[in-house]
């Protein structure tokens, strides 16, 4: 092996690419504007990524799924961003949902209820935020009160992405108040068959409006110690590791945005014409979409290379998870409101995408983690090295 073929994607990863970039050109993305428009479930993207396998491509084989590793995953969810963020949202909430089942769970946990994730029967959520526990999530008031080989949960979920659509749920609670994250925590698996699970109504939000993002209220809702994640008081942790390696996800839904953004922007330079010429041979364009390249491929880079790491569980998963996902996110907000610049008035307009896409970019900043909190971790990483 050379020292190029080191960077260089291997054919089935391009291959991949290709295919899943063809299926969102013609499937998923004819119905992007409309999604947003009318703030709907895009079911046609969940039937057609069903219909490939790659609606949760993340699903071990032994219950039925592709077993493609994190860097697949990340190219399934980048070519989907690039043409809808809100369909997107599919595969990487599926896999948000279920990482703590995969990394957790009991045995015959996974035999029963993921084989429904990997052939597309059911669609899975995590309920780790509350309103008063963002990024604070050790304020969690939700509990889980023991009974026997029982459980009864009772509080509510705040900004669960896919609410109402998924039917399971991985549910962080307080099982002791007074250890706190320290051995507090213990995450469950919810369905909506259980008695007591209910949602509240959809948020109106400023972007990725085909997602729905709802509150989940737990009345007295009785599971089985069966549908515990991991021991009594590892939830916290749980909740940290999972998000290590599903903060990449976000990252390659913020490259996939801001790869939509750059395209569309390209495109209209070479046809759009001021002063007798097209606006793309005038350098002060051509440095815009130079900059927005350059830290797009920058992005990508770092993305894959968590993307990496997360396959092989490495050491500095934290530090590189938490890297790429705040960096992405920053290049696709600069990205997409340079490429509503370079349109000018008409990337202002709903006639062209630029505008949703750029709304869409805001929330890769903010879940799965603000990027000050990625910060936060990331100095805490580097100090703790030193």
């Amino acid at each position: 092996m050379t020292t190029f073929d080191l960077y260089s994607l291997p054919d089935e990863y391009r291959q991949l690419r290709e295919t899943v970039r063809a299926l969102a050109d013609n499937k998923i993305a004819p119905h992007a504007a409309e999604v947003d428009e009318q703030a709907r479930f895009p079911q046609e993207a969940l039937d057609a990524l069903v219909a490939a396998d790659l609606h949760a491509a993340h699903v071990p084989a032994a219950y039925g799924g592709q077993e493609a590793d994190a860097l697949a995953v990340c190219l399934i969810i980048e070519e989907v961003a690039r043409a809808c963020a809100s369909s997107s949202l599919i595969p990487a909430v599926n896999k948000l949902g279920s990482m703590p089942v995969i990394l957790a769970g009991s045995e015959e946990l996974k035999r029963e209820h993921l084989p429904a994730l990997a052939s597309g029967e059911a669609m899975y959520s995590y309920c780790l935020s509350e309103t008063d526990a963002g990024s604070d999530a050790g304020a969690m008031r939700t509990t889980a009160i023991a009974n026997g080989d029982s459980w009864t949960l009772n509080g509510s979920k705040k900004w669960i992405t896919n609410a109402g659509v998924s039917k399971y749920y991985t549910v962080l609670a307080v099982t002791d108040p007074d250890k706190g994250t320290r051995g507090g925590i213990t995450g469950f698996l919810v369905s909506t068959d259980d008695g007591g699970v209910s949602f509240g109504a959809p948020e109106r939000k400023l972007g990725i409006k085909g997602s729905p993002t709802r509150e989940v209220y737990l009345d007295n809702v009785v599971i089985g110690d069966d549908r515990r994640l991991g021991d009594v008081g590892a939830g916290f942790a749980l909740a940290m590791n999972t998000l290590d390696h599903t903060r990449i996800t976000i990252a390659a839904q913020a490259l996939g945005i801001a790869q939509g953004a750059l395209d569309a922007a390209a495109d209209y330079a070479k046809i759009r014409e001021q002063f007798g010429k097209t606006i793309a041979s005038f350098q002060g364009i051509q440095f815009m979409l130079a900059d927005m390249a350059m830290k797009l491929e920058a992005a990508r880079q770092l993305t894959y290379a968590a993307a990496a790491a997360s396959e092989r569980n490495d050491a500095d998963l934290t530090f590189l998870s938490a890297t790429c996902k705040a960096f992405a996110s920053d290049v696709a907000m600069e990205i997409t409101t340079d490429a509503v610049q370079v349109l000018g008035g008409a990337g202002y307009t709903r006639d062209f995408p630029l505008e949703r896409m750029m709304r869409d970019a805001k929330i890769t900043q903010i879940y799965e983690g603000t990027n000050q909190v990625q910060r936060i971790v990331i100095a805490r990483q580097l100090l703790g090295r030193r």
